[in-house]
């Protein structure tokens, strides 16, 4: 089993920033691609970004692209997700998640572990 454990969210400015922290345990973490999602409330949980096993790759939602960055430090089993110039539609609750492959996906059904979710609001 895997377990992820999410970190980082609160409730900030438009325009401000937050970083987030996914720290996984259980298994060999650094061997798999790992994404980040958020779902807003009444609305499906969306892709947001990955990063391939070594950060070799990484992906960006369009809506995310230029604003956030992801990376990992496999030594560690964390993969952050550093959000700038944040939107209020930025405001969900952000998933990280263990892909099944070392490869970067968008399909949430190519994720097969799950952290709990950390909150982020975004205030005008």
């Amino acid at each position: 089993q895997v377990r992820l454990v999410e970190s980082g969210g609160g409730l900030v400015q438009a325009g401000g920033s937050l970083r987030l922290s996914c720290v996984a345990s259980g298994r060999t973490f650094s061997n798999y691609a790992v994404g980040w999602f958020r779902q807003a409330p009444g609305k499906e949980r969306e892709f947001v970004s990955a990063i391939r096993w070594n950060g070799g790759n990484t992906l960006y939602a369009n809506s995310v692209k230029g604003r956030f960055t992801i990376s990992r430090d496999n030594a560690k089993n964390t993969v952050s997700l550093q959000m700038n110039s944040l939107k209020p539609e930025d405001t969900a609750v952000y998933f990280c998640a263990l892909g099944r492959s070392s490869s970067v996906q968008i399909a949430r059904n190519e994720y097969i572990y799950w952290g709990q979710g950390t909150q982020v609001t975004v205030s005008l």
